[in-house]
């Protein structure tokens, strides 16, 4: 277990280490000049060139990339090039929301996609199962931004059960775990139908049926401790599908994470800021898949890591 730590968290560094060098070098190409969006449109080249100078964009790429790392090294984001702050202490006070929202998606998809695979599986083959697999493949299909827009015309215009936007209660956490959710439960009702079908078939389900147990007891007993195994792994790979889906989700509802940070930043070439998000958005999902790996050996003692 300790070498196989060892060696994923050496694997996680090389990655992170990838993606800031990656990163880094698209927005030195990018053609967009962070140094004008700070002096505004009617400085002087002289204006520009002394702010270039002071923001250290007029070394080589290799000498930028280089500072960026080893202040990364020593817990140093960099400051902000037009809000003047700190990264670490900005993506500090947005983190919470976004693991807020995250946690609420989660919940949602598991809820919603169990249930509907759980349900296809045990009705295979009849209309109920075809209808629901047609509903997985449109929330799949759909894309975030039109989902939300409809989630909060319906239940926030016309219905007014729910805020439009805002931050702070159960209320204003509905809507935006619900656009986020519904993409990932299609995933996860295809994908635990087909888990439930494979278990169901199985061995000892016809045992334990011809034991006299109880439809209920079987499934929730002998059928999902079994079937659940590949959602814990998928669990992993949403965190990062959430943390593209939240840029979108967070800006639809004004919801104050670090999506919305990235967004205003990406807007004004606020490379710091821009850095620091997708750093952190890596790490979750490093984090998110290591925790799977770690955590799937104790629900199958069958599988080993190695």
């Amino acid at each position: 277990m300790l070498a196989y730590l060892i060696r994923r968290l050496i694997q996680a560094a090389l990655i992170l280490l990838g993606v800031s060098f990656i990163t880094f070098f698209l927005l030195f190409v990018l053609p967009a000049d962070p140094v004008r969006q700070i002096a505004g449109r009617s400085a002087t080249p002289e204006t520009v060139a002394n702010i270039r100078h002071q923001l250290g964009l007029d070394q080589p790429f290799i000498v930028q990339y280089w500072h960026y790392l080893t202040g990364l090294v020593q817990g140093d984001m960099g400051r902000s090039y037009l809000q003047k702050t700190e990264v670490a202490t900005l993506i500090a006070a947005r983190l919470p929301a976004t693991l807020l929202l995250m946690l609420g998606a989660i919940v949602a998809e598991l809820i919603m996609g169990l249930t509907l695979g759980i349900v296809a599986a045990i009705r295979r083959g009849g209309a109920l199962d075809q209808s629901l697999m047609i509903t997985s493949f449109v929330a799949v299909s759909a894309p975030q931004f039109v989902v939300g827009l409809l989630l909060l015309y319906v239940f926030a215009v016309k219905l007014s059960w729910f805020p439009i936007g805002g931050y702070g209660s159960f209320s204003n956490l509905v809507l935006p775990a619900l656009t986020l959710g519904i993409m990932g439960s299609g995933w996860y009702s295809r994908m635990m139908r087909s888990s439930m079908i494979d278990v169901l078939r199985s061995d000892y389900i016809r045992t334990a049926r011809a034991k006299g147990l109880r439809r209920f007891r079987v499934l929730a007993l002998h059928a999902m401790p079994n079937a659940i195994l590949p959602i814990i792994a998928m669990i992993g790979i949403d965190i990062g599908i959430f943390m593209s889906g939240i840029v979108v989700v967070e800006s639809v509802f004004g919801w104050p994470g670090i999506g919305q940070l990235a967004w205003q930043a990406i807007q004004r070439v606020d490379i710091p800021i821009i850095m620091g998000v997708t750093l952190v958005s890596a790490c979750a999902i490093v984090l998110g898949n290591l925790l799977a790996d770690l955590i799937t050996p104790f629900i199958d003692p069958r599988i080993k890591l190695r």
